[in-house]
C-alpha cells in the first residue's frame, strides 16, 4: 500500500474520486456534488483556514485507490481541536490504520492531542458523524458510509463522545390535531409571531438568524459565534433549494426567539447528477426540481433561545411549517427533521410525541493521544 498526499490537480481529484469507485455497486449511495467537497479545502472559501489548517492523503494498493482521509485543527483562544473526516476505505484493517495513524502523526506535529472523527472542517450541519444506523435514503451533505466503516473506528480505538439522530415525520404520521391544540395559547398570545422566510427581505432574516444562533448555542463548549457574511452567503448558495415557506421564525416581544430551516431533500435530484454540476446537469437539476417526483424536505437546523424554551414555541413553529407546506405544496409528503443530540432529551421527546420515527444514527468519535 502506498500513502500520497493530496498536493496537486491530479490528487486532488483521486480524492473526490475515491468514494465514487468504492461505492459504485452500492445503490443507497448518493454522491456528494464535487464541488462541495472541493470548497471544504478552499482557502479562499473556507474561513476555518483563519483558524488552522486541514491535510489530506490517498491511499493506493497496486495503484487502485482503496482508501482517503483528511485531517484538520482549529485554534480559538486557549482552545485546540483536532479531527478527522471525509475518511473512505476498504474493509481492510491494516489500510484503515495506516491512514488514522497518518492523520495522527500530522495532528501531533500541530500540538494537538486528540482527534474527533468523523467531522468537518467547518460547521456540524454537515459531513459530520459516523452512519451506524438507516443505511439509506442519504440527505444533502450528509455523512453516508458502509456498515464495516463502525468496526474500522472502534478497533483502531475510537471511542463514541455523543450520538446524533435523524427523525422522519410523515404528512399521515403527524399529530396535527393534538399539537395545534396545544400551540393555540401561544397563537392566541400577542407577545409572539411567527412569519416565514422571504429571500426579498434576505438581510432582515439573515440578522435574526444571528440573533437566534448565537444565543441558542452560546452555552455549547465548542461555539462559534456565526457572521453575518456567512449566513447571507449560505442563504444565497441555498437559494436553488429553497421554500420560503418552509422556513420558520417566531418572535417573542418583537425580538427574534427561534427559527426552523427547511430546504429539499435536493439528494432525490444529485443521484442523478453523479456528483457533477456542469451545464447538462444544470438542465437536469432544473427539469428534476420542477418536474420530478421530489416528496421531501429536509431540517438542517431548528434553534429557540433559552428564555424562550419550553413554552410551546418549539412546537409552534413545527405547526406554522406542517400547515404552509400541506397547503402550498402538498406532494412533500416526507420531512427529515434536523438531527439532534442525545445531549439534547427535551428534543427528542418532543419529535416523539408529534410522531416522528428515528430513521438514521451518527456517532461521533474521538481519539486521545
Amino acid at each position: 500500500m502506498q500513502l500520497f498526499e493530496v498536493t496537486n490537480l491530479n490528487t486532488e481529484k483521486e480524492f473526490i474520486h475515491c468514494s465514487k469507485l468504492l461505492y459504485k455497486d452500492d445503490v443507497n449511495w448518493i454522491s456528494p456534488l464535487d464541488k462541495d467537497i472541493e470548497s471544504v479545502f478552499n482557502r479562499q472559501k473556507n474561513n476555518y483556514f483563519q483558524l488552522g489548517d486541514a491535510k489530506r492523503w490517498i491511499l493506493k494498493d497496486k495503484n487502485v485507490l482503496i482508501g482517503r482521509i483528511a485531517a484538520f485543527y482549529k485554534k480559538e483562544g486557549n482552545k485546540l481541536s483536532g479531527g478527522v473526516g471525509f475518511f473512505e476505505c476498504i474493509n481492510n484493517q491494516e489500510a484503515a490504520n495506516l491512514l488514522f495513524n497518518t492523520a495522527q502523526n500530522w495532528l501531533q506535529q500541530h500540538e494537538c492531542k486528540q482527534m474527533d472523527g468523523p467531522i468537518n472542517f467547518g460547521e456540524k450541519d454537515k459531513y459530520w458523524g459516523l452512519l451506524v444506523q438507516g443505511f439509506k435514503n442519504p440527505s444533502y451533505q450528509e455523512n453516508y458510509n458502509f456498515p464495516y466503516y463502525q468496526q474500522l473506528f472502534e478497533s483502531f480505538g475510537f471511542k463514541k463522545i455523543f450520538e446524533q439522530t435523524t427523525s422522519e415525520i410523515s404528512s399521515d404520521g403527524f399529530k396535527f390535531e393534538r399539537f395545534y391544540k396545544l400551540s393555540e395559547r401561544v397563537f392566541r398570545n400577542p407577545q409572539y409571531h411567527y412569519a416565514h422566510f422571504k429571500m426579498a427581505e434576505l438581510p432582515k432574516f439573515a440578522s435574526d438568524f444571528i440573533h437566534i444562533y448565537n444565543k441558542a448555542w452560546a452555552s455549547r463548549p465548542d461555539f462559534i459565534p456565526i457572521t453575518a457574511q456567512k449566513v447571507e452567503s449560505t442563504l444565497q448558495s441555498l437559494k436553488p433549494i429553497m421554500i420560503e415557506e418552509a422556513i420558520w421564525f417566531v418572535y417573542a416581544n418583537n425580538e427574534p426567539a427561534g427559527f426552523y430551516v427547511n430546504v429539499l431533500d435536493v439528494n432525490q435530484i444529485f443521484k442523478h447528477l453523479n456528483g457533477k454540476m456542469n451545464w447538462i446537469n444544470k438542465i437536469k437539476f432544473l427539469y428534476y426540481r420542477h418536474f420530478g417526483k421530489i416528496n421531501r424536505v429536509r431540517g438542517i437546523v431548528f434553534g429557540v433561545i433559552p428564555e424562550y424554551q419550553n413554552l410551546g414555541l418549539e412546537t409552534g413553529l413545527i405547526i406554522k411549517f406542517y400547515e404552509a407546506i400541506r397547503e402550498v405544496y402538498p406532494q412533500f409528503t416526507h420531512a427529515e427533521l434536523s438531527w439532534i443530540g442525545d445531549f439534547n432529551p427535551k428534543m427528542h421527546s418532543l419529535f416523539e410525541a408529534i410522531g416522528a420515527k428515528t430513521t438514521k444514527i451518527h456517532y461521533t468519535y474521538s481519539y486521545s493521544f
